[in-house]
């Protein structure tokens, strides 16, 4: 399976996080924003189940019938795992669910949604506390025999845990999709890239400009996101974009494409220009002393 070196997030493409909140002109939105990542080389589109409650789903759905040619073309990736406080019962905490009815359920519904007969990348959301890795690779087999699942991954998972999963499963897992940026360099120092380029795994960088804060716009910044050092790493940013003459957002795309395990940022605005400009960052070099200036400059120490 291969797919262009960004992905599509569609996160964002509802307009909302609440369904209720959802309306024509924010659908028409979404649908162009897909259209525009389409157009300008993005083939590989990400999803969840839990994106607006499943609308960005349907919204995405909505742009593969108007344009039916795309579906040979690309490639879907969705998650599932995440259940809201209220689902299944008034008093249903918010929770991770692995279970395997839970599982297949929730293709069967993002099938459903997306229009589609097959996904072709289905990923685990976040680590379930309670996953049973034999329960887990019964759902994944039982999916993939359907026809209904081609590949699997996973998402936030440590390497420990995405092991312990591995082993349970027949199928290989061929993507873990982390927070990677230069503001959150994790993935660099605790085994995840590692094993990723031993077991050829595709990291996929979910907000890799940190919400926008190492962009030219800030969009919608998580609670974890507040507390990073943003400042030394914009004014590194801004020194060599200026130096090569490039959007600051170009050079902190270009800076996750360096790694040799070939990480796949994943691009979560629904502005059309801001999507043509990040495809920028593939025809940017950078050298290995840029890229360990920048990462000097999103550290709160020096290199050892």
């Amino acid at each position: 399976m291969s797919a262009s070196r960004l992905a599509y997030g569609c996160w964002r493409i509802a307009g909302s996080w609440s369904a209720n909140e959802v309306t024509a002109d924010s659908r028409a939105a979404g649908r162009r924003a897909v259209i525009a990542a389409y157009e300008n080389g993005y083939t590989l589109f990400d999803h969840a189940d839990i994106y607006c409650e499943g609308e960005a789903e349907k919204i995405f759905g909505d742009a593969l019938r108007q344009n039916p040619e795309m579906r040979g073309k690309v490639i879907i990736a969705t998650k599932c795992g995440i259940r809201k406080p209220g689902d299944g019962g008034p008093d249903a905490p918010y929770r991770y669910d692995f279970s395997a009815s839970y599982i297949v359920r929730s293709c069967e519904g993002s099938l459903r949604r997306l229009g589609v007969d097959r996904i072709d990348i289905y990923q685990l959301h976040r680590p379930d506390w309670l996953m049973d890795p034999d329960e887990v690779a019964s759902a994944l087999i039982q999916l993939q025999k359907a026809g209904k699942v081609r590949e699997f991954g996973v998402s936030n998972f440590k390497p420990s845990q995405l092991t312990a999963l591995q082993r349970a499963c027949p199928m290989r897992l061929i993507v873990n999709q982390v927070e990677i940026s230069l503001a959150n360099t994790h993935v660099f120092q605790d085994g995840t890239l590692d094993q990723c380029l031993a077991e050829k795994i595709t990291p996929m960088a979910w907000s890799p400009l940190a919400g926008g804060q190492l962009g030219e716009r800030v969009t919608r910044v998580l609670d974890s996101q507040t507390v990073y050092r943003i400042k030394p790493i914009v004014t590194a940013l801004d020194a060599l974009a200026q130096k090569r003459g490039v959007p600051r957002s170009v050079v902190a795309l270009a800076w996750i494409l360096k790694h040799p395990s070939r990480i796949v940022p994943i691009i979560g605005s629904t502005n059309p220009d801001s999507i043509r400009t990040a495809v920028q960052a593939l025809d940017f070099e950078m050298s290995r002393e840029e890229w360990y200036t920048l990462l000097a400059a999103a550290r709160a120490d020096k290199l050892p």
